[in-house]
């Protein structure tokens, strides 16, 4: 299969296709004598699992390992380390979250701040308002 048809297929670009390539995650496949890529069968269910682990997250590399032991039959290995991998995914989720939602209150406060209170030009070698003090001050307090 040419490397349009199966970017196609797969839902990706095929600059896509050409990066796991270029980043060893998939070996290069056969090439005609037009000089095209010729994909087999095989490649197109490692990369069908390559690119369903990289819409969960995963990076690249240990993306292409673990389908590279589901293709190769290291079943042993993938059932170990894939459970982790979307632990620690997991795990870096609800950091975010976490780390958000500390944002979003960190905004609703300014927000509420600089509606409460006349925003006077404050000078001087500060902010040059007093909005741009409260933004100040919102990461100094």
């Amino acid at each position: 299969m040419r490397i349009g048809n199966l970017a196609r297929e797969l839902g990706v670009s095929a600059d896509t296709l050409r990066f796991y390539e270029r980043a060893g995650v998939l070996p290069r496949p056969s090439r005609g004598e037009n000089g095209y890529r010729d994909y087999a069968p095989a490649d197109v269910e490692r990369l069908r699992l390559l690119i369903d682990l990289r819409r969960l997250d995963i990076p690249v590399a240990d993306a292409g390992r673990i389908a590279a032991w589901c293709q190769s039959g290291h079943c042993s290995e993938t059932s170990a380390e894939l459970p982790r991998l979307l632990s620690a995914r997991r795990a870096l989720i609800h950091d975010r979250i976490a780390g958000l939602g500390r944002l979003e209150r960190q905004l609703a406060d300014l927000e509420r701040h600089l509606t409460l209170v006349g925003l006077p030009m404050v000078g001087g070698g500060g902010p040059c308002c007093a909005a741009a003090a409260a933004v100040e001050r919102a990461f100094t307090d």
